[in-house]
């Protein structure tokens, strides 16, 4: 898969994600891991969504550790208390709002 390519399915997986529940950047890097031909990771999904996340639900996407995207908290919270996703403070419950897409096979 291009890069370009990488980008789109990175994107076409954050739009899946259902409100009230979020992704890990290293969560997204390991579904796509088939098609990252070896360059994925939970950085390069972090520099996609800062570069290109914009038209996607990016408040889903957060920290392993339930941390909300570094600049842009208030914004991310507020989205994220709108679509009643489980929060622990300023943090989001990762055990009770990770999300994982369907096993395509």
């Amino acid at each position: 898969m291009d890069p370009e390519e990488y980008v789109e399915a990175v994107l076409s997986l954050v739009e899946r994600i259902p409100e009230g529940r979020v992704m890990s950047y290293g969560a997204i890097a390991e579904v796509l891991r088939d098609r990252a031909d070896g360059r994925g990771s939970a950085r390069r999904v972090g520099s996609i969504m800062a570069h290109y996340g914009g038209s996607v639900p990016w408040h889903r996407v957060v920290a392993a550790n339930g941390r909300v995207v570094p600049g842009h908290e208030r914004e991310a919270l507020r989205r994220l208390r709108g679509e009643g996703t489980p929060l622990r403070g300023d943090h989001v419950d990762m055990r009770a709002a990770a999300w994982w897409p369907p096993d395509p096979r």
